[in-house]
């Protein structure tokens, strides 16, 4: 997957696990607030996984 799509990617899981936290919360759901935080954390990772593409791809284009 490309950086950015890695990006998108990590933007909509950090969101939508935002949201099942929210919903969680509001419903005492412990349940879905655990899996909107481990989303939330997948989407983390893979906005870094593509920041860390970017700075290679930047290294090897200097290089």
């Amino acid at each position: 997957m490309s950086s950015t799509g890695d990006k998108i990617k990590g933007l909509t899981n950090e969101a939508v696990g935002n949201v099942k936290q929210a919903v969680g919360k509001a419903t005492g759901n412990d349940r879905l607030r655990a899996e909107g935080a481990a989303q939330e954390l997948k989407g983390e990772a893979q906005q870094a996984l593509g920041k860390t593409k970017d700075a290679v791809k930047k290294a090897v284009d200097k290089a």
